[in-house]
């Protein structure tokens, strides 16, 4: 019964959920009926809270800041290079290439960009460690999977004879008791694959893309890549002009303002960590990173969001630009 929970507690035991429901409508009516632009969070404050009289809290926000908006006429930037050469049209072609190559086992020592099977085991000061060993692993000699040091000295490794691999963990490495520390790896090679890579013909083009022969395809190739170029010069020439603009304006942004930005940021990012399977704990530990330094992270492109947004806005303001019902449709 109430009665008894609030004689052992007190009445003000249900306070606080009382206003955690409270709070969120009064909050929201408040916010609709205020004519204030709102760029913050509230930082709320209980006033009064008790028995028989009104229930009063305030929320304090940050309004968005007025900017002396620079000279944003006349802008000059760099004029971006978008010529495609040879050389990077056939990088693209070569990674398509690399992608349809096929897997061959092959009978000889491993040797550079071959994938092998192997079986290993990790030693500190000659004992075992927790998640150092692994049976019929597939690594590909060179990628950069492993510690450094660690896979050039697998090359010229024989099938079915040990090779002891010796490297040294780096100061950030992820797991705490590993840092800095000296080990000895185990290594079996089982099986060495080796890529066959397909002709630069009429057939590898048919199977990698929608044309028909080779000469189509290396000319869409180009194509894509002049486009590419074309709108990351478009986009490095925006930035570049919406960054003059901020330089030759005057913004002071609300301490509140920011924090919700990089909040928001950190949010999205978490977002996206979830959608390829990690979480922030996860992000965290392969990291070395906590929350308070990821938000210090952000924080210089959360100055240069806001900032790029306010000019903006004061630049359509002053230039009396408006999207017809035809643009919104």
């Amino acid at each position: 019964p109430r009665a008894i929970i609030e004689k052992m507690y007190g009445k003000e035991v249900f306070y606080e959920d009382a206003a955690n429901e409270i709070i969120p409508d009064a909050y929201d009516k408040a916010y609709d009926e205020c004519e204030e632009d709102i760029v913050s969070a509230p930082e709320v404050d209980v006033v009064q809270l008790e028995a028989g009289k009104p229930f009063i809290f305030t929320a304090t926000v940050a309004l968005k800041p007025e900017i002396k908006l620079g000279k944003y006429k006349g802008v000059k930037v760099a004029k971006a290079d978008t010529t495609v050469s040879d050389d990077e049209v056939m990088a693209v072609i070569e990674k398509e290439r690399e992608n349809s190559a096929r897997s061959i086992s092959v009978e000889r020592p491993d040797k550079d960009k071959d994938e092998v099977i192997l079986d290993f085991e990790g030693f500190v000061d000659g004992v075992a460690f927790e998640g150092g060993k692994a049976e019929n692993y597939p690594l590909t000699i060179g990628s950069g999977s492993f510690i450094p040091g660690f896979e050039e000295q697998l090359v010229g490794a024989e099938i079915g004879k040990e090779v002891t691999v010796k490297v040294t963990f780096p100061e950030d490495y992820h797991a705490e008791e590993l840092k800095g520390k000296a080990a000895e790896f185990k290594c079996t090679i089982k099986e060495v694959k080796e890529k066959e890579l397909p002709e630069l013909d009429d057939e590898f083009a048919a199977e990698v893309s929608e044309y028909d022969t080779f000469k189509e395809y290396k000319e869409a190739t180009i194509k894509s890549l002049q486009d590419k170029k074309l709108d990351e010069a478009k986009n490095k020439k925006e930035d570049e002009a919406i960054e003059a603009i901020i330089a030759a304006s005057e913004i002071e942004i609300p301490a509140p303002m920011l924090d919700t930005m990089k909040r928001q940021m950190v949010q999205d990012f978490a977002q996206n960590l979830k959608q390829s399977g990690l979480n922030m704990e996860q992000y965290f530990q392969f990291t070395g990173l906590t929350a308070e330094k990821l938000l210090e992270q952000v924080e210089p492109q959360a100055v240069k969001s806001i900032k790029s947004r306010l000019v903006l806005e004061n630049i359509v303001k002053a230039e009396k630009i408006e999207a017809s019902e035809e643009d919104i449709s």
